[in-house]
């Protein structure tokens, strides 16, 4: 990941920490991977999707931009979802 993407990947954790704050609304920790096997071994009991940081969307397994992108991670649909993360209407069928 080149250093300005770490800067768009770490600014969106921030600001989706910051929103939890000051909401008072308690947000499940993001735990970003690069690889989605890596996502899947921490949930394997839950889908991996694809997160788009600099949208605000994630994307699921069959959608267009799923893994695709400079600018986002595989991550567990729970911790997106709880990370107030919107699922992405793009490419459903």
């Amino acid at each position: 990941m080149s250093r300005s993407g770490f800067g768009k990947w770490f600014g969106g954790i921030a600001l989706a920490a910051a929103l939890a704050v000051g909401t008072g609304v308690s947000a499940t920790p993001l735990t970003p991977f690069r690889y989605e096997a890596q996502a899947q071994r921490h949930c394997p009991h839950d889908r991996v999707v694809w997160l788009d940081f600099r949208k605000g969307v994630y994307y699921r397994k069959g959608q267009k931009r799923y893994g695709e992108g400079f600018d986002g991670s595989f991550v567990c649909l729970n911790e997106a979802r709880d990370g107030l993360y919107r699922r992405s209407l793009l490419g459903l069928r």
